[in-house]
This record gives structure tokens, C-alpha cells and sequence, in this order.
């Protein structure tokens, strides 16, 4: 196992300490947009993260069916980002999952380092901090657990938690039914650029080859939440990412212009659009930039699932019906792996303040 550079955040957290090191504040220019989270989520001035309710999204009912894909392909369209309720999945198992993931936290830290992963050998599922990997050596206040999760056969069942003991089960069943409801976005989705149903989904990999993986995203309570970030803004490299958290508001969204705190809606799911459905979409639809809150009263935790196609077996590029002369193609042809290292190197770029991409 390799000693992280950093302490876990959570054992941070618990030592008492009345400020934070100086590797967790963020730059002068950012700290001027972070607010108190709870005063945030209250407002009720400005736009607001749409939620869509799927109900009717393959009703019998032909105008309820497509009053209902409408909303979704126009939420997609305008924000990148929604609150889905009656999504299917049954509060039950979302409960389970939620109480499992609490639960691995809320063990001693000696349990949880067995399961560490070791980012230097490229060992990235497990537990882990982020560790700095840009120029200015930021941190961000959170730990996380991360692992794949679906399709089954591709799991590493060596690195899920042993406790709670309902946590396979649970994860496992949250993941089969992720699985279905990912395959029903895509198609409205699909349908929503003029092609048929199957279309994204096909190019994101299929049921064979797209991957499902969990973040749990463990921000625990900071003693100067206005100074520090549990996550930096970014966008998914995702295709989709489905969002589950513990009620307690974070999260932020960059909308015309401005950053938008995002309500906390019972028994919802967060969907994002990540940059992968962007790409093929030639910008149709949209990837957001977010960014996540801390507070000093409330432990925050996120259950963050990243749909992703193959590292390296499709090349995403934005699909030929999205190309005309009126809009050429907004996005060079990459992997997805290139995609996620052109990101990387244009992050560390702007922390080396450079002008040049």
C-alpha cells in the first residue's frame, strides 16, 4: 500500500484543527464565488436546475410519452444537467445504497486503508484523497471510494467492501437497474437528434463495453467551508452520471454566467450530461460545469455513477447527422482515453497560468 501524500480529509476533519492547511485554500479570483452553502440552496431568485419527471417517458399515452421526452431532450439542451424523479428506481434500494456507503465512512480509517488504491501505480479503484496533480498542488476536501460496478463480469469483487455486509448486494442491484434507466435516456436522447432510438447508446459501447463506475464522494464538515472547494469546477467526461447524495446541498452549476446551487429534491437522481454526449452531439447537448460545496455543520456524501464508453476502441467524434455547413463539427476526433488526457494537460496548462493550450 502506498502512504497518500496527504492525510485523509476525514481524519482532517475529526482532529480538531480550527483552519485548514494551506494546500486546501483556492485561489484569490475563486474565492470571491463561494458563498454558505445553506444560504445558497434557499434562494429561490434566478434560474434553477430543472427536474424532470419520467412518469410517463414510455407511456402508452402518445402526448404524455412525448411531452415528457420533450422536457428531458430540453433540460439536456439548455442546462446539461436535472433533478429525475419517479425515475424507477424504488427509494428502498436508493436508501440501501446510501445507508452502505455511510456505513463503510463511518468505520475506524485503519478498515478503510485496506481498500486504498495507489494512484502512482495506476491502481485507481479503492479508497483515496485526491492527491495533487496540477501545478499549483491545490487538494480538494473530500476522500472517496470509487470502483466499477457494472457490467458484472468486469467488476473486481477483491476490492468492494466486506462492510456492511449489504453493501454488494445493494450496490450490485442499484447498478442493474442504473444500467436499464441509462439505456431509456439514451434513446430519448437519440430520438431527440433525429436518430434512431439505439443510436447513442451503440456509440457509447452497448450493453457489453459501457461502464458503470461509483464514486462515493465523502466530504466531511470544514472548519473554513469559504475557503475551500470539495470538488473543483470541471465537467464529466462521462457520457451520462447519475447522482445520488445524502440531502445535504453541494452541489454547483456555471449557468449563463453565473453559479446556481442546485435544491435538494427528495428521492430524486441528479443526471448530468457528461462531455462524451456533448462530443457526439456536436454540442447539442450539454456538458456543465460544476463544482462542489462544503459547509462547517453537515457531512456531505455524493454517490456519483460515471457511464463511460471503452478507453480506446471508439473514436468520439461529434456523428455525422450533427454535421452541416451551418455547423461543422465543434470537436476534433479522439479516444476517449485522449480525451481525458487533452483535459488533464489543459488543466495543468492553466495552472501554469500559461496562455497557450
Amino acid at each position: 500500500m502506498v502512504t497518500p501524500t496527504a492525510p485523509r480529509v476525514q481524519s482532517l476533519a475529526r482532529s480538531g484543527i480550527q483552519a485548514i492547511p494551506k494546500e486546501y485554500v483556492r485561489p484569490k479570483e475563486e474565492l470571491m464565488s463561494i458563498g454558505n452553502i445553506f444560504e445558497e440552496e434557499e434562494k429561490d431568485e434566478g434560474p434553477q436546475v430543472p427536474t424532470i419527471d419520467l412518469k410517463e417517458i414510455d407511456s402508452e399515452d402518445r402526448v404524455e410519452r412525448e411531452k415528457c421526452r420533450e422536457e428531458l431532450k430540453k433540460a439536456a439542451m439548455d442546462w446539461g444537467v436535472m433533478h429525475l424523479v419517479n425515475h424507477g428506481i424504488s427509494d428502498d434500494l436508493t436508501e440501501r445504497v446510501k445507508r452502505a456507503g455511510q456505513a463503510f465512512f463511518d468505520q475506524p480509517v485503519e478498515e478503510k486503508e485496506k481498500y486504498a488504491n495507489e494512484q502512482a501505480s495506476g491502481k485507481i479503484q479503492g479508497y483515496g484523497s485526491k492527491l495533487a496533480n496540477n501545478a499549483s498542488g491545490q487538494l480538494e476536501w473530500e476522500d472517496y471510494f470509487f470502483h466499477l460496478i457494472y457490467p458484472e463480469d468486469k467488476r473486481d469483487m477483491s476490492i468492494w467492501p466486506e462492510t456492511p455486509s449489504d453493501y454488494t448486494e445493494a450496490t450490485s442491484e442499484y447498478a442493474r437497474q442504473l444500467r436499464s434507466l441509462a439505456t431509456k435516456i439514451l434513446s430519448v436522447l437519440s430520438l431527440g437528434l433525429g436518430l434512431e432510438e439505439g443510436r447513442l447508446e451503440k456509440e457509447v459501447g452497448g450493453l457489453e463495453e459501457l461502464l458503470l463506475q461509483m464514486k462515493i464522494n465523502y466530504y466531511p464538515k470544514c472548519p473554513q467551508p469559504e475557503l475551500a472547494l470539495g470538488v473543483e469546477a470541471h465537467t464529466d467526461v462521462s457520457a451520462l452520471t447519475f447522482i445520488l447524495h445524502n440531502m445535504v446541498p453541494g452541489l454547483q452549476l456555471f449557468y449563463k454566467d453565473k453559479w446556481v446551487t442546485a435544491k435538494c429534491v427528495p428521492n430524486s437522481i441528479i443526471l448530468h450530461i457528461g462531455d462524451t454526449i456533448e462530443i457526439l452531439s456536436n454540442g447539442e447537448y450539454k456538458s456543465i460545469l460544476h463544482r462542489g460545496l462544503v459547509n462547517k455543520e453537515k457531512v456531505r456524501i455524493s454517490w456519483a455513477v460515471f457511464c463511460e464508453p471503452p478507453k480506446d476502441k471508439i473514436i468520439l467524434k461529434p456523428l455525422p447527422e450533427t454535421v452541416s455547413e451551418q455547423k461543422p463539427a465543434m470537436f476534433p476526433p479522439r479516444t476517449f482515453q485522449q480525451h481525458i488526457e487533452h483535459k488533464l494537460f489543459r488543466r495543468t496548462q492553466d495552472a501554469l497560468l500559461s496562455d497557450e493550450e
